[in-house]
This record gives structure tokens, sequence and C-alpha cells, in this order.
């Protein structure tokens, strides 16, 4: 992201403050997109992650006053999403499991199909990435698919930077066993 971008950002967020509606319009229009990502890479369903966006930017116009400008606006937002999301998880695990939600969970054994697609190296690493625990997922998808810094991910998702690395390094080490395992060897063609 260029300074001019991040300070335009900063700018937004001052000016939607002040009730400006076009400027609201302009950073959902530039941020909407990586919110609905992120939720639903933390929440798994489209329904809960488009819900995501509403209340991630219903905060930001009614909390933009508050931003004192510690990180980018993008860190920012991630973050609400990020405590949204858990939110949602917390939720939903209370909610019990009917009979379409039962019926719609996808049987994980190996037929013909998925034996083809473990061939396929970028679904068996995605395949593989839904394999790691929810902490390591997080921050492998902050650093990787969010371009996030290391002090940027402690920040979001509110742990020391020693963490971050740490978990990160056991992510990329329980990866690699995993993508091993699925018979995906080490480099990408």
């Amino acid at each position: 992201m260029s300074a001019t971008q991040a300070t335009s950002d900063e700018t937004l967020i001052g000016r939607i403050a002040l009730g400006d509606r076009l400027a609201m319009q302009v950073l959902y229009g530039r941020h909407h997109v990586r919110v609905f990502r992120f939720g639903l890479r933390l929440v798994r369903n489209e329904q809960i992650a488009e819900d995501l966006i509403s209340e991630v930017f219903l905060d930001v116009w009614r909390q933009a006053g508050k931003f004192e400008g510690r990180s980018a606006v993008s860190t920012w937002l991630l973050a609400i999403t990020r405590f949204k999301a858990l939110s949602a998880l917390r939720k939903r695990k209370d909610a019990e499991l009917d009979d379409e939600t039962a019926n719609a969970i996808e049987d994980t054994s190996d037929d013909p199909e998925v034996t083809i697609q473990k061939k396929d190296k970028g679904d068996a690493l995605r395949r593989c990435l839904t394999s790691l625990s929810p902490d390591h997922r997080e921050i492998v998808d902050l650093v990787y698919y969010h371009e996030k810094s290391v002090e940027e991910v402690a920040e979001i998702v509110g742990i020391p930077e020693n963490t971050v690395k740490t978990r990160l390094f056991y992510a990329r080490k329980k990866l690699a066993e995993l993508l091993k395992a699925a018979g995906v060897e080490r480099g990408w063609p």
C-alpha cells in the first residue's frame, strides 16, 4: 500500500468522523473485498461474512472519531473484522446442528475425484491450510494473503510479535508436513 493511499485512508476516517457519507463510500469501496475475504476465511460461511462487512463498516461509521492512527486503517479494519468474526463464531457454536446443516457437511473420505484433486498443488495447499489450527491459519492468512507485517499481525490479533513469529514458524512447519503427506514436494512449478 502506498503512503498516499494510507494518508488518504486516514483522511477518509477523519471525514467519516465528521459525518461525510461520500468518504464512507470511498473507504467501503476500497476495503470491503479484503474485509469480506478475511471474514470468510475466519467464519467459513458466506452469509455470516457478508453480515460481518455491514457490522464492521457500521462500527467504522460510529467509531471513526476514536481512530487514533497508531496503525494503518486497513489494519484497524481487519482487527475489527477479527473481533466480529470471533464473536459470530462463539454465537454459532451455541446454535444446535439441524438436519439441513448436518446433511451439508462434506464427506471427507477419498473418492476418485478427491484423488485427482490431490495432484493439483493449489488445491492441496488450500486443503492443508484448512487443517492448521485456527490460530496458525489466522497468522498465515494475515501474513501471506493480506501481506501484513509481523508487527501489524501482532496488533490485529492482540498478541506479542514474538508469539506471531513462533506461530508462523510452527504453522509453516506443520504445513510442510501436511503437504508432504498429501504428496506435494517442496517447491512450486
